[in-house]
């Protein structure tokens, strides 16, 4: 690509078009694909670390982001303009200095395939001086970076096709004394509470060597993916090593439109009721799905991990937007993303309401999107779509994956798994707070003939039968990775993440109190449903709340001693039908005038299935 076609695709901001510059422009043939090199380039910060570019930090000023460094000794400082990118295809960005050589940097990365494997990458970068001697460092700093370039890719591609990690800086390996003593002292305490050893060496190795990247901001799922091992286990190990004080729990407020961090508090009861994004301009609610994540961090008396940052690194941070880019009144764009059949948001900086793109095998040709409408439409892989800032103000438009990573940890996750419950019982939500935890099977338990017990027993003896039929449901509800969310009299109220863990819980409890069974006379009733719940503040507690906890306990009804009564969402889930396929069920219905309609469900009677 020569410097005439990059700035025709790519042209300079038009008010810094015409103002005298330095520029330089490189094309590197790389033997990666553009599936390959995209996740890398566009990690401009890790890219930079192995280019030997200063440290950045950042920090927000209003709407803008400003960022700072010091290479060389001298204080550079600018403001970092939104970047503007096309995924898979360009990134440009454009600095305005306050202090430093330059007064305006703009720099473009391109990747155009070559072929099966091959791609050619060019780099632009254009510089207007603040002075003689700042054309002058600028001459003489920029070439220099050519030859880096070329070491990294040549470096990326080694280490890729080696399937050894990319842009990977080891840690320090040995920590001081006293945190290897401290370290020693938590390991054993790990084991004695029944986690896997070879689970807890690997994360004690890692924390001793891993990246310090990587350690800042610890996602459990993502960790779990990238070992190989079970996300459930290396959980239960994260909050024992919490509790033993070699990680920090961090509940983290995330923007709905950027996707970044907005704040974090220690514990759930930090966590406030509305949230704001500065950069974005957005206010939110906490009680969206995707509000909340909970992350770790390395205790700082372990090994202090620093935030540090080479770029800012949009399109990285921000894997989920497609495109982004800015228009002025009356702009067009035509531009072909590559986009993987599925549904995309279309939205404007700083708005809240969203058109949706579904990008379809075999759908139809162009689209357009205008900034003053919102619409639904669709359109085939491939397609070129035509934006037009149809207003009278600057726009941004961005192009985003609707569905969310799943590499996060929701606190419903947590919500539901006895463990957390145990380690963390002081934990409690503010009174105005309500937490969307997502679908939860909710699971209640009855003693039949309670009223009879207490009228044939007396009261204190009821009461002692009641207390151990607790103890025994409690954990049978932990071994199949449910929790007790509360107890109502002599009811349980239990949440299961998976549908599939709380119909054998089911199983395993009745059981336990089978009708053979000579040393107790408990003989209980479960129901079962399915749905989106809300996690509230009951008394110092984190309760459920909604219509799914409210269905899962009128199913009840519709149940006998040895029964479960189970909603069809529970019947439909992934693993119920091919584990019950042995078991007769009989269709019934659950009537009530609130529903209007009666609502389907499935009555079971349980045989002890669990233990197979």
């Amino acid at each position: 690509m020569t410097l005439d076609e990059l700035l025709t695709r790519h042209p300079w901001p038009a008010e810094h078009a015409q103002a005298p510059r330095l520029e330089w422009l490189w094309n590197f043939d790389v033997p990666l694909s553009v599936e390959q090199l995209w996740p890398l380039v566009s990690d401009t910060s890790r890219m930079n670390r192995a280019l030997g570019v200063a440290q950045m930090h950042f920090s927000d000023r209003g709407a803008q982001r400003v960022g700072t460094s010091r290479p060389g000794g001298l204080a550079h400082e600018w403001v970092e303009v939104p970047w503007n990118w096309l995924a898979g295809q360009w990134i440009e960005s454009v600095r305005l200095y306050e202090k430093g050589f330059s007064k305006v940097v703009y720099a473009v990365f391109t990747l155009t395939p070559l072929a099966p494997g091959q791609t050619r990458v060019s780099v632009y970068f254009g510089a207007i001086p603040r002075g003689l001697l700042g054309r002058a460092a600028l001459s003489l700093g920029f070439p220099s970076l050519q030859k880096d370039f070329a070491r990294v890719f040549a470096e990326v591609a080694a280490q890729l096709n080696a399937h050894q990690p990319v842009f990977q800086l080891p840690g320090p390996g040995a920590l001081t004394a006293e945190a290897e003593a401290k370290l020693t002292t938590i390991r054993a305490a790990l084991i004695t509470a029944n986690l896997e050893p070879a689970l807890v060496d690997q994360l004690l190795s890692w924390i001793r060597t891993g990246d310090e990247e990587d350690l800042y901001r610890i996602q459990i799922r993502e960790r779990a993916r990238a070992w190989g091992v079970d996300e459930q286990a290396l959980l239960r190990v994260a909050l024992h090593a919490t509790r033993a004080g070699l990680l920090d729990i961090s509940w983290d407020v995330v923007c709905p439109h950027c996707r970044g961090v907005t704040d974090e508090v220690g514990a759930p009861g930090g966590l406030k009721a509305k949230a704001a994004c500065e950069v974005c301009e957005v206010e939110f609610g906490t009680d969206g799905a995707q509000a909340v994540e909970i992350t770790f961090h390395v205790h700082p008396s372990i090994r202090p991990i620093a935030h540090r940052t080479f770029c800012s690194a949009e399109p990285a941070t921000k894997q989920h937007i497609r495109l982004q880019r800015d228009l002025g009144p009356g702009q067009t764009l035509e531009v072909t993303p590559r986009l993987p059949p599925g549904s995309y948001r279309l939205r404007l900086h700083g708005r809240m309401d969203y058109g949706y793109l579904d990008v379809l095998d075999g759908g139809e040709g162009p689209r357009a999107w205008k900034a003053s409408e919102v619409t639904r439409q669709s359109a085939g892989v491939g397609s070129v779509l035509r934006l037009h800032n149809d207003t009278g103000e600057p726009q941004r438009f961005i192009l985003e994956a609707a569905r969310w990573s799943d590499h996060a940890l929701r606190p419903g996750q947590l919500f539901s798994l006895q463990e957390y419950r145990d380690l963390f019982s002081e934990d409690y939500l503010a009174t105005d707070v309500q937490l969307a935890i997502g679908e939860q099977t909710i699971l209640f338990t009855d003693i039949v003939g309670s009223t009879q017990l207490y009228a044939q027993r007396g009261d204190p003896a009821a009461f002692m039968e009641v207390k151990r039929h607790f103890a025994e449901v409690f954990p049978l509800v932990a071994k199949h990775r449910g929790a007790v969310v509360k107890t109502i009299g002599d009811a349980v109220m239990a949440a299961f993440s998976d549908p599939l863990d709380a119909v054998k819980a089911s199983a395993d409890i009745h059981a336990c109190f089978h009708a053979e069974r000579e040393d107790s006379s408990t003989r209980l009733r479960l129901s079962l449903h399915t749905g989106p719940c809300i996690a509230v503040r009951l008394n110092t507690g984190v309760d459920y709340f909604g219509q799914t906890v409210n269905l899962a306990a009128k199913l009840q009804s519709l149940a006998e001693a040895g029964e479960v009564a189970l909603s069809l969402s529970v019947w439909n889930a992934p693993g119920v039908q091919a584990w019950l396929s042995a078991e007769a069920l009989e269709d019934v219905h659950y009537a009530s005038k609130a529903l209007g309609e009666p609502l389907p469900a499935k009555r079971w009677r349980s045989r002890g299935l669990a233990s197979r």
